[in-house]
This record gives structure tokens, C-alpha cells and sequence, in this order.
């Protein structure tokens, strides 16, 4: 029964076991998924009566028989003594089982076997939100939606004639903040948390006495310029990993030194230098955050839960090394500042090979690891790898997402982990357990095996207390991302992510159906049920059906690899050119064998001593010509948002994504937090969207074949890529105010009772939603009114610039870059809050907010100097007017700094856009009826003096 030749149970790692018949116990004879006669008998007894892995249901004869042994073992188990219970593996039942009928098993093993049992359980569970939050929320929703549209029957059908082109203008900005709305909120309809059982895994894969089962995990940390990127700061990063809570022979980190530069190579030889103190400190006293920076500089009690009594002098230790860590690494970022006319020279005399970033080899450099340094008290510590992919001129080299593919590449060949885990080089793990939390969805046969990635969360350090610029971005993580968990998963958002390689590679999830099926065994709406949405399928495009077409081939070339160890070398050479392998990944045998390996590891084939030649060979700037890398697999080029593109492309493919949200917070970085930062960068996800739009893989028309992206997860989709289109309705609905307030006309005619109802209802079904969305969220209504503070300001600056940029770039070639100039602070706490850069982003929203106080200002005169009746109009204008000054509030803190300091450019520019506005405004006066002098005359003469 132990043979060899039998697998292994693929939940409880025990072997499956012999039938009756002296075989192999198979439970699914269309996939052969290897799972033991008792895990089998536990399925059927909660009602699970299809395989794990393709979803086929059981032979029904094997279900009798199960049903009938069932039967049999709860007639025999009644006579026997109850302390021999001892859960599902205990074979204290096999004198009646086919399968255990010659032996009895001692009571000393079931003792032993007495954990599997919560082994077995799942590792994950969805948590639902509560139906008395859920349904009044949806309630108010479809409320909502009839409210306007009863509100744009009236709109439309009740003209104002003295003010035609404001009304119209007004209503058209309304119609595209509906349909913005409609884009936002339904995603949000099948919200739901998760939760994860840490203990459970551990209890799964790490059995006392036996090696770790866990799966291995590939680190990903990103650099480019370490002069505007501190390489302290990418340091702490690289030590947060190495001291993971992961066995250490499961981790390897890669860093990716895109700049090429011998300060980032000279900061990682002293940060593995410094790992082999700062990791075993760090698991001998289980401390939280392990990164050093972040650690020390913590404001609470360090001592809190810490017992033995050698914390206190060694903490001291430590911390007086890292002190000196960090003078070791600001010296060598000081001698950085001023590169030599040489060239930077290395120890030996040989010159540094990154001298030209832009022309230079690529440069691999393992650190650490199986063979490299231990720590200070023997231990074997993960590996540490540095590459610099080679850059040459003539080359597209695809910024971060070339440099996280060349990453992929080198990792297969070295290590080769079943998942990914990429970081910024600013996001260091704060939570030492949450590559484990990832691993109980991933790891989890019954919810893992159609997972493309696990996305946590972002959290930010050195945030102002009241997060003027919504940096935490708490309503979309918060809000929107568990409402697309219920769908078909969260948006992959470029950090702190956990991908299946599989995936990346381009595969379909293994239980993708079939293209030549009519229909899908759940809905395309929602993903949740197969009838609750029915309708016809769009037809595939012949594009689709190519790509489907390939896909299909590189599977089936897939299933005939497996069986690769069996041939040699030439026959091994030909199998993978024949099925065109190449064309796809690269002409590299290594990583292409690397590929078909889903629980990862090495090739048996590769020779180490030529490992890291070929992981050189696989990051050359030509490797990825005529391949699918950036098109098919990998990070997916043609967007400066390469993640949105990435996570995109796999869901297309039947994937699902989870959203893990660990009580501790998994990573956390830092983000930008003065204003001129924030524009830019908002400017920079905005662009990428607008790229996206005009590329083949907008979310309108792409990935409609086979029905496997759901259509709420397109609807996000569409989403996130039309959203910066909003800033041309939104900078003319804010200008509305002034021009109503300067002109004496209204975009609204004069208020019945029945319309004074419908303002009043969509007034408070937008308070109403709000409300119930906190509710059931969680989220502050000052981080609400915050998120709806900055859409406004970043809507009409960084959104509108984006538009124009994107349009230039796209179309006419041209790359426009908008640059910002810093000045110095002196304000020592969140001092960087207060610098005023100047950028052409401000222009938009300061001259906004001129002449919405300028409006307010003529209102008020003009009220004044006609009389008590102008008062009752003059509320609503003023009242609109308000409402955009108000949001733009935060960007005038901003602009005026502590010390109320704006740059002069800023406000000259935005005084005489104002100014020339308001001139050229009064002298057209567009809105006053041209008076025909002929018909003055004719009614001259008819009057009879």
C-alpha cells in the first residue's frame, strides 16, 4: 500500500491507497486527480459529489459502492469505543474497509493523525455582507436609477430658452455623470469579504518531523534610479522579505536594477551583508514590521508581549548595526552624487559594465541563498539575486513591464516558483505572515486552481492626519475592490500582488470550458448562477478566434511536453521547435521547459553550472523579438498602467482574481503627498487608461469571445479606462456657476411642485447611497468626502491633461511631458505637504476657483442693487457655486502652502486666463437676444405719440 508507484493524495498528502482489485484507488477517471478513499468518502459526506480539479461528477458506481461502505462502517463503528473516534484520516474503521482489511491500526497512530482533521478543512471561507446592509443598499440603488430617470425627462423636456446653450450644455454633463455613476456602482452590487485559516495550512503543509510542503515564492522588487528612488528605503524592502515567516528554502527575492547602476549593486552587497543579522533577530523574537526602518521608528511600546529577557540587549545591538548599516549606505549614495568622467570603477579595477544605462550587458549577480552566506547563527538564508536586464540602442525596451518580464524569465531558470509576488521597491512587507495568507487561497485545491493572482491591498506610511489628497485611496480599496471580489475578482493594481506563473504565461485556468460550448456553468452578468442572466452569446471576431486558435495549440503542445523526461536531448530540441515554443517564449529550451512545470522547480535537464549563462542569455535585449512576451504572456505592453492591461488580459482568458485583506496590513509604501506629486501622479494612471482606450485592448470590443470575462468585471473594466473622459464635462459643469452668477441666466427654469420633489428625491438618494455604502463598508464619511474632494480637483487638472497627452501621443506620435520643479520646506512634520511645485496642472482648478468667487462676488452686487426679488434666484446659482469652490478646497491649502506662498507664475497665469475669460465673455455676451434694428424701427412708427 506504500509503494511508490502510488500517488500521493493531492489534500491530505497521504497515499491514495489500493482498490479492491489491488490498484490505485482513482476516484475521477477523467482527469485521474489523486485524492484518497477517505478524503473521497469526507467529499461525498458533505455533499460534494464532483472531482476538485475538473468539476466531472463521480461514477455513479463508485458512488454506491461509497454509499454502500458508508453504510456498513456506521452499522460496525456503533460497537465500537468511543475514545477511538479520532477524526477523518483515523483508520480506526479499516477492519470493514476494502481498503485497510489486513491491518489495524495502533491507537498510538490515531493520536498522531488526530490534527489532519482540521488539516482537511478549508483554508479560506467568503464572508458575505449581511443581507440587512445589502438589501436596503441595492434598494436605494434601483431607486436611484428610477429618479433619474424621471429627472432627465424633465430636464430634457423643459428647456430654458433665455439660456439654450447653458441648458444644453448642463444636461449633457448630467446624462455622462449618470452614466459614470451607472460605470461605478454596479460592480459594487455582490460586495464580500474573506477570511483566511493560517493554522489550517500549516497544519496541511508543514507536518512536524517532515520538510515543508509549502509552495515556493518568487520576490519581485523594482528599481530604476536609486538617486531619486534612496536605496535605504529599496533595502528595507529586500530585508522585510528575507525575513519572512516562509521557510527559507521556499523564498527567493530578485531585484531589477533597470538603471544599471553600481549604487544600487553596491547597496544590495551591504544589504545582504546586513540580512545575516537582521533576519535571525528578527524570527527569534517574532517582531512586526521586519523592516529595520520602520521598526525602529515605531512609537509604542516595543516591549509589549516580548519574555525573554535577552529582547533589551540585543534589540540595542541590532539597532546600533543599523544605524551603521544606514551610515554605510548614505556614504555610498553621497560618493553617487557626482559621477567620475571615467566611469564608476569596481573593487577589482575593472569598470562598472552599467556605465552607459542605455548600452550595457546584462548583469546577474546571486547573492545568499543555497550555496551563498549564512547568518550569524549557521542557518541557510533565501536567496538574494540581482539582474540588469541588457539595453541597447534600436531597442524597445518597455520600461517596468519589460523589466518585470526579463524578471519572469530569470527567475524560471534559477528558481522557478509557482508564484510571483512583485513589489515596489517603496513597499516593504508589514506583515510577516501574509505570503501565508495568500497561500490559502492559492494553495487551496477546491478555490487555487482557477486563481490568476491574490491582490492585498495598499497602505500607505507618512500620510497627513486628515489625507488632504486622498492618497489612501480608501474608498476604491475599501469599496470597490470588494465588489469586484464578488464578481470575478479585483483589478491587478502593479504591487503587492501574488500571481500564479501559469497565468502569466497565458494559459486558461484549468477549468475553463470549452469554446464550442453554447453556454457557460455560470453567468456572464455576474458570475454567480448560469440563469439568472440568459441571452444570447456575442459572436467571436475572427481576431478572437485566431488567439483562441493559438491557444488551443499551445495547450495541446503543453499536454505532450509533460512526458518530456522520456526523450533525449535532440528528441527534447525538436518536440519544443515543433510546437512552435519558440515563437512564443523565446529561444531558450531551459525556460520553455520551465513553462510546462505547474508546481515549479528546476528542470531535472538544466545543468546548474550553465544556469546563469542562460539566465543572462534569456535577459538580452533581443530575446523577446517575434515572441508573444508583452502581447500574449507576461506584463502586457502598450500602457504606462501595466497592471490595469496585465490583470485585464487573464481575466479575459476565465480567470478569477481574490482580495486579501489580512487585519494586519500585508505591505505598505509611501506615497506622494504634496500636491504637485499627486497631480502627476494621478496624471500618470490617468494617461495609461486614456492608452488604453484607444488601443486593441479597450474593454468596449476586446475578450467578448467565449464569454469568460463577466460582464460587471467589463463594466469595471470600461471603468477605469473612460474615467478620465469625465474632465471635459466636469471642468464645463464647474465653470456653469460663474458664467450663471455673471450673466443673470440659470440652467434650471423656474421650480414646480413636482420638480422641486424630483431635485429633492435625487438629492437625497445620493445622500442615501452614501450612506448605506459606509455602512456596510466601513469607510469613514471623511474619507468619503475626501475621495469626492479630489475626483473633483483631479478631474479638472491631471484627468484633463491626460485626455490632451493621450490624444498627442497616440495619434500624432508626439509625447508631451509636463514637468515639475520642486522648492525646499521647512516645516519639520509632514514638512513635504507643504512644498509648491510648479506644474501646468494647477492652471485648470486655480482659475476655476477665480472666477467662481468672482461670479459669487457679481451675484451678490447684482442682488443687491435690484432689489429683494433677485435674492430667491440668486440662491440657487450661488448655492452651485459653492459646491465647487468647496471641493476645490484642498487644492487651495494646497496652492497657498502654510505660509500662504503660491508661486507667482501660478497665479498670473490664472488671473489673466480669468480676466481674459470674463472680457472676452462680456463683450460677445452670447446669452442677451439680438435685437433686429429694422424691427425697432417698425414698432417706433406703430406707436402713436
Amino acid at each position: 500500500m506504500m509503494e511508490s508507484g502510488v500517488p500521493v493524495c493531492h489534500t491530505c498528502g497521504v497515499h491514495v491507497g489500493l482498490n479492491g482489485n489491488g490498484e490505485p484507488f482513482v476516484a475521477c477517471h477523467d482527469c485521474n486527480f489523486p485524492i484518497c478513499k477517505t478524503c473521497f468518502d469526507y467529499e461525498l459526506k458533505e455533499g460534494r459529489k464532483a472531482c476538485l480539479r475538473c468539476g466531472n461528477p463521480y461514477d455513479e458506481n463508485l458512488l454506491d459502492d461509497a454509499e454502500k461502505a458508508s453504510g456498513d462502517r456506521s452499522t460496525m463503528a456503533a460497537h465500537m469505543d468511543k475514545s477511538q473516534d479520532a477524526g477523518i484520516h483515523a483508520r480506526h474503521i479499516s477492519s470493514v474497509s476494502a481498503l485497510d482489511s489486513e491491518a489495524q491500526v495502533p491507537p498510538e497512530q490515531l493520536m498522531e493523525d488526530k490534527p489532519a482533521a482540521d488539516a482537511f478543512q478549508p483554508l479560506s471561507t467568503v464572508i458575505p455582507i449581511p443581507k440587512s446592509r445589502l438589501a436596503p443598499y441595492r434598494t436605494v440603488i434601483i431607486m436611484r436609477l428610477i429618479i433619474l430617470g424621471l429627472f432627465f425627462h424633465y430636464r430634457v423636456t423643459n428647456p430654458v430658452d433665455s439660456a439654450f446653450a447653458l441648458w444644453l450644455t448642463s444636461v449633457i454633463c448630467e446624462i455622462w455623470f449618470a452614466f459614470s455613476w451607472v460605470l461605478d456602482q454596479f460592480p459594487k452590487w455582490y460586495p464580500i469579504n474573506r477570511d483566511t485559516y493560517i493554522d489550517r495550512l500549516s497544519a496541511r503543509y508543514e507536518r512536524e518531523g517532515e520538510p515543508s510542503e509549502l509552495a515556493a515564492v518568487d520576490f519581485f522588487v523594482s528599481t530604476v534610479d536609486p538617486l531619486k528612488e534612496p536605496p535605504l528605503i529599496t533595502a528595507n524592502t529586500v530585508l522585510s522579505i528575507l525575513a519572512l515567516d516562509y521557510p527559507v528554502d521556499k523564498v527567493s527575492c530578485y531585484v531589477s536594477d533597470d538603471g544599471a547602476a553600481m549604487l544600487s549593486f553596491e547597496s544590495l552587497v551591504e544589504t545582504a551583508d546586513f540580512a545575516r543579522k537582521w533576519v535571525p533577530f528578527c524570527k527569534k523574537f517574532s517582531i512586526e514590521p521586519r523592516a529595520p526602518e520602520f521598526y525602529f521608528s515605531q512609537k509604542i511600546d516595543y516591549l509589549k508581549d516580548k519574555v525573554q529577557p535577552s529582547f533589551v540587549k540585543e534589540r540595542r545591538a541590532m539597532k546600533r548595526d543599523y544605524e551603521e548599516f544606514k551610515i554605510r549606505i548614505n556614504a555610498l549614495v553621497a560618493k553617487a552624487q557626482k559621477t567620475p568622467e571615467e566611469g564608476w570603477t569596481m573593487q577589482d579595477g575593472t569598470p562598472w559594465p552599467g556605465n552607459n544605462t542605455r548600452d550595457h550587458p546584462g548583469m546577474i549577480q546571486v547573492f545568499l541563498g543555497y550555496s551563498g552566506a549564512r547568518d550569524i547563527d549557521g542557518n541557510e538564508l533565501p536567496r538574494l539575486v540581482y539582474a540588469s536586464r541588457e539595453k541597447r540602442p534600436g531597442y524597445q525596451h518597455h520600461k517596468k513591464a519589460g523589466a518585470e518580464n526579463a524578471l519572469v524569465r530569470v527567475s524560471a531558470v534559477l528558481t522557478n516558483a509557482p508564484f510571483i509576488l512583485n513589489l515596489d521597491c517603496d513597499h516593504y512587507v508589514n506583515n510577516s505572515k501574509a505570503v501565508r495568507e495568500a497561500m490559502c487561497f492559492l494553495m487551496d485545491p477546491e478555490v487555487g486552481r482557477d486563481v490568476c493572482y491574490v491582490q492585498f491591498p495598499q497602505r500607505f506610511d507618512g500620510i497627513d492626519r486628515s489625507d488632504r489628497y486622498a492618497n489612501r485611496n480608501t474608498v476604491f480599496f475599501d469599496v470597490n475592490m470588494k465588489g469586484l471580489d464578488g464578481i470575478q475578482g479585483p483589478v491587478y493594481v502593479g504591487t503587492g500582488c501574488v500571481f500564479n506563473r501559469q497565468a502569466l504565461y497565458g494559459y486558461g485556468p484549468p477549468s475553463m470550458p470549452s469554446l464550442s460550448k453554447s453556454s457557460s456553468s455560470s453567468c456572464s452578468w455576474c458570475g454567480c448562477c448560469s440563469c439568472c442572466c440568459p441571452g444570447k452569446k456575442a459572436p467571436k471576431d475572427p481576431s478572437e478566434l485566431y488567439r483562441d486558435a493559438k491557444r488551443e495549440e499551445l495547450d495541446a503542445a503543453i499536454f505532450n511536453l509533460r512526458e518530456i523526461d522520456n526523450y533525449d536531448d535532440y528528441e527534447r530540441s525538436m518536440l519544443i521547435s515543433q510546437r512552435s515554443f519558440e515563437k512564443t517564449f523565446g529561444l531558450s529550451s531551459v525556460f520553455i521547459e520551465s513553462t510546462i512545470m505547474e508546481n515549479g522547480g528546476v528542470a531535472e535537464s538544466a545543468n546548474p553550472s550553465t544556469l546563469i549563462k542562460e539566465a543572462i542569455h534569456v535577459i538580452s535585449c533581443g530575446y523577446e523579438e517575434k515572441t508573444e512576451w508583452g502581447k500574449e504572456i507576461g506584463w502586457i505592453y502598450g500602457s504606462v498602467t501595466e497592471d490595469i492591461l496585465t490583470g485585464f488580459k487573464m481575466h479575459c482568458r476565465g480567470w478569477r482574481s481574490i482580495y486579501c485583506m489580512p487585519l494586519r496590513p500585508a505591505f505598505k509604501g509611501s506615497a506622494p503627498i504634496n500636491l504637485s506629486d499627486r497631480l502627476h501622479q494621478v496624471l500618470r494612471w490617468a494617461l495609461g487608461s486614456v492608452e488604453i482606450f484607444l488601443s486593441r485592448h479597450c474593454p468596449l470590443w476586446y475578450g467578448f469571445g467565449g464569454d469568460r470575462l463577466k460582464w460587471l468585471q467589463r463594466m469595471a473594466y470600461i471603468n477605469t479606462i473612460v474615467y478620465p473622459f469625465t474632465s471635459l464635462p466636469l471642468i464645463a459643469y464647474c465653470t456653469l456657476p460663474a458664467i450663471c452668477l455673471l450673466t443673470g441666466k440659470f440652467i434650471i427654469p423656474t421650480l414646480s411642485n413636482l420638480a422641486s420633489v424630483l431635485f429633492l428625491g435625487l438629492f437625497l438618494s445620493i445622500i442615501v447611497t452614501a450612506v448605506l455604502e459606509l455602512r456596510w463598508s466601513g469607510v469613514s464619511i471623511e474619507d468619503l468626502w475626501r475621495n469626492e474632494q479630489f475626483w473633483v480637483i483631479g478631474g479638472v487638472s491631471a484627468h484633463l491633461f491626460a485626455v490632451f497627452q493621450g490624444f498627442l501621443k497616440m495619434l500624432a506620435g508626439i509625447d508631451t511631458n509636463f514637468t515639475v520643479t520642486a522648492k525646499a520646506a521647512e516645516d519639520a512634520e509632514f514638512g513635504e505637504l507643504y512644498i509648491v511645485k510648479w506644474t501646468t496642472l494647477l492652471i485648470p482648478p486655480t482659475t476655476l476657483l477665480i472666477i467662481n468667487m468672482v461670479g459669487v462676488v457679481a451675484g451678490f452686487s447684482d442682488a443687491l442693487n435690484k432689489g429683494y426679488e433677485a435674492w430667491g434666484p440668486l440662491f440657487g446659482k450661488v448655492f452651485f457655486s459653492f459646491w465647487v469652490i468647496l471641493h476645490l478646497y484642498p487644492f487651495l491649502k494646497g496652492l497657498m502652502g502654510r505660509q500662504n506662498r503660491t508661486p507667482t507664475i501660478v497665479v498670473l497665469w490664472s488671473v489673466l486666463l480669468a480676466s481674459v475669460f470674463s472680457l472676452v465673455w462680456v463683450r460677445i455676451n452670447p446669452f442677451i437676444n439680438t435685437v433686429d434694428s429694422t424691427t425697432v424701427a417698425q414698432t417706433c412708427t406703430s406707436i402713436d405719440c
